[in-house]
């Protein structure tokens, strides 16, 4: 049974005012709390008197505030998806592709054919990929979850990327970039393990949301190129529970990649303290000059 545009709007604000009130666990670790109910309940009866009593609230719900595109706001026919407009104005990532980054290769050829830039300056992590490229209502998306606190986007954002990813490692345990403190106490939450918690549910992996901290609050990135990104979180990053990834495949999850910058420090961390390999994995990843349009971020 889809769940009403309402009902997700309000329990995205009462997630965010829970990450306000708890900041340690990046903003994440009132989920289990709010999703405990619903988790005892999962026996046929419970799941069947749940249907019974939610369903006509549900629809009356939906006839007053009826699922919208995240993209543009227009009417569609189910929640977590867009209208067939906004869909056809997503540019999606795939082959030919850089094996390590994941951006667009100008033409097919070996699965492993690496992209210059990775092949001048080899990142830490083993490889990248992203559904999407950043702009549009893939652009549009992002901000919404980062900025209008649309919590429930997480979960429609975690599907798209592990069509991307394919099958994650056995060993894979899913760890979100992190936020600082002080940028938490001003979201309410941390985007990135947001997502996360959704990765960890349809994947089935573990979840080290404690795994990595930033301790060094930085200034935003927007408008920066790589140099000064790479600059800008040098030192930023520490592992603080290196038993929880130590030998495992680490899926390092953001919103949005790039230059790489924040992705390159963190997986060197996580290396270092003893990850077998990394994997990132995000929503969008912006295209390089030549690539197509890139918004920056």
């Amino acid at each position: 049974m889809q769940e009403g545009y309402a009902a997700k709007t309000w329990r995205s604000s009462s997630m965010a005012a829970a990450a306000q009130r708890s900041i340690k666990g990046q903003g994440i670790r009132h989920y289990p709390t709010l999703y405990a109910p619903l988790v005892r309940a999962q026996t046929p009866v419970m799941v069947a008197v749940l249907a019974l009593v939610t369903t006509p609230f549900r629809a009356v719900v939906d006839v007053v505030l009826p699922p919208r595109c995240p993209g543009c706001g227009e009417i569609v026919d189910g929640d977590d998806r867009f209208c067939a407009a906004c869909f056809g104005d997503l540019q999606a990532l795939g082959p030919p592709q850089c094996a390590c980054c994941g951006l667009p290769l100008p033409h097919d050829g070996d699965a492993a054919a690496l992209c210059g830039a990775c092949l001048a300056d080899p990142p830490p992590f083993a490889r990248a990929r992203a559904p999407f490229a950043y702009g549009g209502p893939a652009r549009q998306l992002v901000l919404a979850l980062k900025h209008g606190r649309r919590l429930h986007l997480a979960r429609m954002m975690a599907r798209a990327m592990l069509r991307a990813a394919g099958d994650l490692p056995d060993d894979a345990i899913i760890v979100p970039v992190p936020s600082h403190r002080w940028r938490l106490w001003q979201r309410g939450f941390n985007q990135a393990a947001a997502i996360a918690y959704h990765l960890a549910r349809q994947s089935e992996r573990p979840l080290a949301v404690d795994a990595v901290d930033r301790i060094k609050p930085t200034p935003t990135t927007k408008g920066l190129g790589r140099r000064a990104r790479q600059k800008n979180v040098a030192g930023a990053f520490r592992v603080a529970r290196p038993e929880q990834i130590r030998g495992r495949t680490v899926v390092l999850v953001d919103d949005v990649m790039t230059t790489g910058a924040t992705v390159s420090a963190c997986a060197a961390k996580l290396i270092k303290a003893g990850a077998r390999q990394v994997e990132v994995l995000t929503y969008a990843h912006a295209l390089r000059e030549g690539q197509g349009s890139m918004t920056r971020v």
